[in-house]
């Protein structure tokens, strides 16, 4: 079984939500899995990056009470504003931004994943 792209790397660390985007090889990547890595794969692999992008994805569109979510760190800028704590509330809202934009990377994510899903898992997945 052939893997290309940069999903291949993602399913293989587990971790392509947490980092930093980063600039695609020059050239695709063709990664060979045998038929026992796919099904690990499809069997633990998928089923937990599917489980951790929902829960991000829930996280960050939470309202003001949800802890992580950007309305809570823009709130906790407002308040920290309020409060006199400029530099505080800079970072924070900073910080609300940056989260703000990994609601898309991860729907790019959960569509890539699924059509990993898609392609290789069949009834396994």
């Amino acid at each position: 079984m052939v893997v290309t792209g940069a999903l291949g790397a993602a399913l293989g660390t587990g971790v392509a939500a947490a980092e930093p985007a980063q600039a695609p090889p020059s050239t695709p990547v063709t990664i060979t899995l045998s038929p026992e890595q796919v099904a690990a794969l499809c069997t633990q692999r998928v089923p937990r990056l599917e489980k951790r992008i929902e829960a991000l994805s829930t996280r960050i569109s939470g309202d003001a009470s949800v802890r992580g979510s950007t309305a809570w760190l823009t709130a906790r800028a407002e308040k920290e504003r309020a409060a006199g704590r400029t530099a505080i509330a800079d970072a924070l809202q900073q910080r609300a931004e940056r989260r703000a934009e990994r609601g898309p990377q991860l729907d790019q994510l959960k569509q890539r994943v699924a059509t990993f899903r898609d392609r290789y898992c069949g009834e396994a997945g």
